[in-house]
């Protein structure tokens, strides 16, 4: 741990002791796995920190600084961890302000302000505006993760910068804690309040003289060199201090990335929640084409015009994502290969419809090069096509089977009419270095973001990153730019320097000096106390990759996920609504989640390959898996389709091969065997489960389901299509109802039903790692439906995640079936093909609440709005809830061990809406019927069940 002259030889023992002393209340957390999951955060490197801190209240942020400064320990400040530059990463101390600092202290709808902590996230702060038609102005793609503080140490923009600038125009006040431990509230001084705090013998009164100093002898090499764009400079924005006619110190603070003090507080402002969105988007048949036409729709006065590459919507095709933008993109024989989406915003419908005409009108003809445009004003069509949006970084992930898109030259800006020819330079450095690549970002503000494939792993491959970024860093200079027009600094900042010159340089310097002369704030980035002393350098800090190349090929087989992740964090979303990531939600503990895991998957595999006894770290890897819910959010919400489950699946195999399993490991994998002989008789068994729950729950199972199977099948009838609907275990055994339903309902669409047998489909033993077992009993399964197949028109699956078992698991054996369709597929599709019930009236009653399974949700977007379409179809109304994971998941929630996740996840999201819709609550999963009974005491219907009640009636 980094420690100044003359402080303690053991400077970590000697921070602890001063931690004591002065009182902190938080968490330290010095064990493995956390400094694992702290080493890496969106960007290239890897730095393992010698501890973290998660302080518990602002205060504790003052009691941290006083500490380090009496033992000489640096400090480097972390919110949602996604930097693409390495800005929080250090090997001494991690402040980890994203588990406890997330409150939204004061929220002034009236005045338009808000107060918050720096952990609280923008989507959260977001939520909490909205209903007061307000919003925090700066949009990132990672605003689920993202946080306030981490927001504004990077002076982030993001969409719309055009509208709202970046996060320092948004922010009031700034409460931080100076290097001496004691609090500074900044915010905008007149002449006569700068000249009083000037006067005062303190640390702010000599900063506040420094800067002042500064800024008069240096105002013109600051004219000279800061670029006036939208983007500006991040890091020491000495041209903003002033700017106004009032001293802002924000504007320096904003942007500093926790080098000049730490965040405690932050007073915002907030601005009007556009009520009416349009989108225009517009496909061209050549890349540069599109980004040239951007003058051209800025000339419309649109919020935001956003690019997207031929290379990432080629990406985009294989994502669930893609649905959005399929039924939107124009026809006309030419292939896609540049998007613009065009966003316009107004009050209402009138004055979208006027946003709407003015554009057009000043825009002007569109070059040939454009295939179509079209309009949209639909909201969520419009989240959708967002999400596509956001969904770039994470895609560019997967540009290549070994190499991955890198974040290291991703940001750069320059005034937008020179922005055509600048990425055509751009493009030829990366065509010389035979890179693949993709590009997107704010074209409006002339900032692009560009991840060339590499494999970081591959010694040469990483001499690019220096090679590269000097060729991108001189490019951008001719054509008046900066390397780092968003996503701030961190290590590049070596390019400091060269960017301002020797002499301004020099002034950086000292204003570092003002703020921090003992050089503890996240040292070696942006700039040192002296100008002759040396900043971190692009390939001097450790690769990721370089320790990931020591895990040998057969090491890494049924792994490789885990390095691939390139820690986007899109599992670090805290929503109540989101399907990612559970056990992150309920815990807060990033250990918890896939990026945790994946990281922690990387080192046991690297002390394996160095012939290392695991010891702790495997320990260490499996508690952190057996809070997974194995609910495959992960396998495709994750960009990057980082699927924890299947990698959990092959280490329990190994991990267990040479230790005893938990006895209800036997017990779950045995429960599916003991399938026939319980539905056989499914009364006495339930009295025998009864009777045995008590020593079960011992075992570690509770509250399992009572048995419950279908009943006699009824003979087919009509004259249409020949279907077999299929009962999974699950329903076979427990929820007999729902397939007793669901072959009525396929019996008034005309279809000829008949009931399957119920099969196994292993799910217990692929979550628990028994792989061996699970294969044969999917064998068995596809061996069945193959039989069967010839003979029917369609094989219907009603529980999603059965079905999502098929789309993946199973898959990856090699396993399938084309005739195989999940019910509300089938459903959906013989309606649209005129097929559907005779017309009625839509009923008047309330609307049903559909509650959707999570693995359904993230893997299956669409099925919501297909049951939308059935119910419609059916004269009933429904209404999809925003939910997250319920908390049952398959078996977790009736493990004895999870009880308190379970039940917390419950609570989250699922409990309000379940008991507040009472009967009219239907859930599509088995699980989450399960669940919901249980702890609210009531069970949700399928639809299917309410539809075949109702084509009764």
């Amino acid at each position: 741990m980094p420690a100044r002259p003359g402080a303690a030889a053991d400077p970590g023992s000697a921070f602890r002791d001063a931690l004591a002393a002065e009182g902190y209340r938080g968490e330290i957390a010095a064990d493995a796995a956390t400094r694992i999951v702290h080493a890496t955060d969106n960007s290239v490197y890897e730095l393992q920190p010698e501890m973290v801190l998660f302080p518990r209240e602002p205060d504790d942020l003052d009691r941290i600084m006083r500490a380090a400064q009496a033992s000489g320990t640096a400090l480097a400040a972390r919110g949602g961890g996604t930097g693409t530059n390495g800005q929080s990463l250090t090997e001494s101390v991690v402040v980890d302000c994203s588990r406890h600092l997330t409150r939204i202290e004061a929220l002034d709808p009236v005045g338009a302000t808000a107060v918050v902590q720096p952990g609280v996230i923008l989507d959260q702060l977001n939520r909490a505006a909205a209903p007061h038609g307000l919003m925090f102005g700066p949009t990132v793609s990672t605003a689920s993760r993202a946080t306030l503080g981490g927001m504004t140490a990077t002076d982030a923009s993001g969409k719309g910068s055009r509208l709202h600038g970046r996060t320092s125009d948004h922010v009031l006040a700034l409460e931080v804690v100076l290097a001496d431990g004691s609090d500074w509230r900044a915010e905008p001084l007149d002449a006569a309040a700068l000249e009083a705090v000037c006067a005062r013998d303190d640390l702010p009164g000599h900063i506040h003289r420094e800067l002042r100093a500064v800024l008069r002898e240096e105002a013109d090499e600051i004219a000279r060199v800061f670029p006036v764009m939208n983007r500006g400079l991040t890091g020491y924005n000495l041209r903003d201090v002033t700017a106004g006619g009032r001293f802002t110190l924000a504007k320096l603070l904003a942007g500093s990335e926790g080098t000049l003090a730490l965040t405690k507080r932050l007073t915002l402002r907030l601005v009007p929640k556009p009520a009416r969105r349009a989108l225009v988007v517009l496909a061209y048949d050549d890349a540069l084409a599109a980004l040239g036409d951007a003058e051209r729709l800025v000339a419309g006065d649109p919020a935001a015009v956003e690019f997207i590459d031929d290379r990432i919507l080629s990406l985009a095709r294989e994502d669930p994502v893609w649905d959005a933008l399929s039924g939107v993109l124009p026809e006309d024989g030419r292939p896609v290969l540049g998007l613009n989406f065009v966003e316009l915003q107004a009050g209402d419908d009138a004055g979208l419809a006027a946003a709407l005409a003015r554009f057009e009108a000043r825009a002007g003809a569109a070059p040939s090069a454009v295939i179509g445009s079209r309009a949209v004003s639909d909201p969520g069509v419009i989240a959708r096509l967002w999400a596509l949006r956001a969904k770039c970084v994470g895609l560019l992930g997967r540009m290549d089977v070994q190499r991955q898109g890198t974040p290291f030259v991703e940001d750069a800006a320059v005034p937008p009419p020179r922005l055509r020819d600048f990425v055509a330079g751009f493009r030829a450095i990366l065509d010389e270095a035979g890179l693949a690549y993709g590009m997107f970002g704010h074209a409006d503000v002339g900032c692009l973001h560009v991840r060339p494939a590499l494999d970081m792993r591959l010694p040469g491959d990483a001499a690019m990153i220096r090679r590269i970024s000097d060729r991108v860093a001189r490019l951008v200079q001719e054509h008046g730019g900066i390397l780092w027009g968003e996503h701030g600094k961190g290590f590049r900042g070596e390019y400091g320097p060269q960017v301002f010159g020797p002499r301004l340089y020099a002034a950086l310097c000292r204003v570092k000096r003002a703020f921090d002369p003992g050089n503890l704030l996240n040292p070696g980035k942006i700039a040192a106390p002296a100008p002759d002393a040396p900043l971190q350098r692009i390939d001097a800090v450790p690769f990721r990759g370089a320790r990931d190349a020591a895990v040998t090929p057969e090491l890494l087989a049924g792994y490789e996920l885990a390095q691939r992740c390139n820690g986007n964090g899109q599992c670090f979303d805290r929503s109540d609504t989101s399907a990612m990531c559970p056990s992150y939600k309920a815990t807060g503990d990033r250990r918890q989640s896939p990026k945790g895991r994946a990281a922690l998957l990387r080192h046991w595999l690297r002390r394996r390959a160095a012939g290392e006894d695991p010891g702790a770290i495997e320990a260490a890897l499996h508690d952190s898996l057996s809070t997974c819910l194995s609910c495959k959010a992960c396998a495709s919400a994750c960009p990057v389709k980082v699927d924890i489950p299947a990698m959990r699946s092959r280490f329990y195999e190994s991990y267990y091969a040479a230790r005893r399993r938990p006895p209800h490991h036997h017990l779950l994998a045995a429960m599916e065997g003991a399938g026939p002989v319980l539905r056989a008789a499914p009364g006495p068994a339930n009295l025998v489960l009864r009777a045995l729950a008590p020593p079960i729950a011992r075992l570690g199972l509770v509250d399992l389901p009572a048995l419950r199977p279908p009943g006699p099948p009824a003979a087919p009838r009509g004259d249409g299509p020949r279907v077999l609907l299929l009962p999974d275990s699950f329903l076979g055994s427990f929820d007999g109802a729902v397939v007793e339903a669901a072959e009525r309902l396929l019996g008034t669409l005309g279809c000829r039903v008949s009931r399957g047998p119920v099969l196994g489909n292993g799910k217990a033993r692929a979550v628990l790692g028994l792989r061996k077992g699970y294969a044969a009993a999917a064998q068995a399964r596809y061996d069945v439906l193959r039989r069967l197949a010839p003979d029917y028109a369609a094989i219907i699956e009603i529980e999603p995640a059965v079905a999502e078992m098929a789309r993946s698991d199973d898959a990856a054996l090699g396993l399938g079936c084309d005739r195989l369709v999940p019910l509300d597929r089938y459903l959906a599709d013989r309606i649209a093909a005129g097929h559907g019930p005779r017309p009625r009236a839509t009923a008047s009653a309330p609307a049903w609440q559909l509650l959707s399974h999570c693995t359904e949700i993230s893997a299956d977007p669409q099925s919501a709005g297909r049951w939308q379409a059935i119910f419609a179809a059916f004269g009933e109304r429904l209404e999809p809830v925003a939910t997250g994971c319920c908390g049952m998941a398959g078996a977790f929630g009736h493990e004895r061990a999870n009880q308190e996740i379970s039940r917390r996840l419950y609570d989250l999201s699922w409990r309000g809406p379940v008991e507040a819709a009472g009967p009219r609550a239907l859930a599509t999963g088995f699980s989450c019927r399960c669940q919901a009974e249980r702890l609210s005491g009531r069970r949700p219907r399928h639809p299917a069940e309410v539809l075949a009640a109702a084509s009764v009636e």
